[in-house]
């Protein structure tokens, strides 16, 4: 909304697309902003309240929603000057609609023209968790006495999307990906890269956290948020990836290895996330840790 609102200019007489619309929230700005005309689309039911809601509010006659796929819709223009869309899903790729925008950026984007946001990057920290891993994930290795830790792997291996709270995170950021949304390519959403966290106080570490920040940096006042732990929570929280066991870290020492992300090859939209991780440290349980982790994001 701020993005758009306080650029007015940047608006003002352009063409703007905004995909998967939703309400029309973000298509009404930009009318409101002065765009000479918006197209919103979105594929669900919610376009039939949104032509409604654009209609009640005056401006049915520069917004203009289609209900459809993107990919399967014709726009009554050759092209559009912005693309505006709220794309991001949780770990910022899963149930993301980033394959959708790039559709629509190669196919309707003039040159010269702009996607908002622009820039996303991901980053990765880590955390201490003992309270939820007993009563959530180790809980399963004693149920009233029996043995159930065949769940303890399911509950492993899904991700949790939660609030993390900032005095939980015990180590540096890490930043892990980064994407030019006004250039990246579908493969991109696909990728393996290394990763190095190194603690700032002596604690246990229970989790890895992932979290995302957008900029909008083609605006005349470039804006941008994030979802990291240390800002007032959105909708999309952080991702909590917990790890095998806990490991017993001192200040200054480096937990490093690899975190692979790449879509399901059943559903493009679910992630499956591997995390090999490396630890040696020089006190107490867990000091030297060597492991794999597959995540399902579902």
């Amino acid at each position: 909304m701020n993005s758009i609102l306080q650029n007015e200019s940047f608006f003002k007489g352009k063409v703007v697309l905004d995909v998967g619309c939703g309400t029309g929230i973000l298509s009404l700005f930009a009318a409101k902003a002065g765009a000479a005309h918006v197209y919103g689309v979105d594929m669900s039911s919610i376009a039939e309240q949104a032509q409604e809601i654009v209609k009640k509010n005056g401006y049915e006659d520069r917004v203009t929603i289609i209900r459809g796929k993107v990919e399967e819709i014709q726009l009554p223009v050759d092209g559009v000057d912005i693309i505006i869309s709220e794309w991001m899903g949780y770990f910022l790729f899963y149930e993301s609609m980033l394959n959708s925008v790039i559709y629509a950026r190669d196919k309707w984007l003039r040159p010269g023209g702009v996607v908002m946001p622009d820039v996303a990057t991901v980053s990765l920290c880590a955390i201490e968790d003992a309270e939820y891993r007993h009563d959530k994930i180790d809980f399963w290795d004693n149920v009233y006495g029996f043995n159930m830790d065949c769940i303890k792997k399911i509950a492993l291996a899904e991700p949790l999307v939660d609030v993390v709270d900032p005095d939980q995170v015990s180590t540096d950021v890490c930043l892990i990906k980064r994407i030019d949304i006004s250039d990246c390519s579908v493969e991109d959403c696909t990728f393996k890269v290394p990763f190095t966290l190194t603690a700032q106080r002596n604690d246990y570490l229970h989790a890895l956290v992932a979290y995302f920040d957008v900029s909008f940096t083609k605006m005349h006042k470039p804006i941008g948020f994030s979802t990291s732990p240390a800002v007032t929570p959105t909708h999309w929280k952080q991702t909590v990836f917990y790890l095998k066991d806990a490991i017993t870290i001192c200040k200054g020492e480096k937990i490093t290895g690899t975190l692979e992300c790449r879509p399901n090859d059943k559903n493009e939209r679910d992630l499956d996330v591997v995390i090999e991780y490396n630890f040696e440290g020089k006190m107490g349980p867990g000091n030297t840790t060597h492991a794999r982790m597959d995540y399902r994001m579902r």
